[in-house]
């Protein structure tokens, strides 16, 4: 077993945590009385996405990628998840930052992807680790998004630069979103 997490170390891959940790981690994003009917998305030993959990509301939850160096964890509406998986797939396919979002900006506006017309909300958590035996997060910050395609500053009311409250990301594209983090 020492030589196989050995070979997994050199090679650059990562094991990922139990379904059970990976579920109850994932979950922490989420409003407390929406966790315990949230799907959980999360990675099995290949490193591949898998449903860990089916859902019994409305929040679909995505554990921390194992190959990552911090811990990011989300919950988002399910109506999200057309628009969040072809993300996953566009980043997979080595697209990053604006690119990767004007592509699937393109593809929402020609009907290829689908993504709500009114509001959804992303519960965002990140920090630098997980501790499974406590059940926290280290160094975290919380951050919530609405998604409000094409809403602009003159529709919502809303500053387009980061400060000490709500602004608006991406305004006027399928992927505006009004933008609100807290550190713990």
């Amino acid at each position: 077993m020492r030589l196989l997490l050995l070979a997994l170390f050199i090679h650059g891959a990562a094991l990922a945590a139990s379904d059970a940790d990976q579920i109850a981690s994932a979950v922490l994003a989420a409003p407390k009385d929406m966790r315990s009917g949230a799907a959980v998305l999360g990675y099995n030993d290949k490193g591949e996405l898998v449903t860990l959990r089916k859902g019994e509301n409305e929040l679909i939850c995505l554990a921390s990628d194992p190959k990552a160096k911090t811990f990011s964890v989300a919950c988002y509406h399910k109506d999200l998840e057309p628009y969040m998986a072809r993300g996953r797939e566009l980043n997979a396919q080595g697209l990053k930052g604006k690119e990767r979002q004007e592509k699937r900006w393109k593809e929402v506006e020609e009907g290829k992807v689908a993504l709500p017309k009114g509001p959804r909300m992303l519960y965002v958590l990140s920090g630098q680790g997980y501790d499974s035996a406590k059940g926290e997060v280290t160094g975290g910050e919380e951050r919530w998004v609405i998604y409000i395609p094409y809403a602009t500053p003159e529709s919502t009311g809303l500053p387009t630069t980061a400060g000490a409250g709500p602004w608006l990301m991406y305004p006027g594209t399928p992927g505006a979103h009004v933008m609100l983090s807290a550190h713990m």
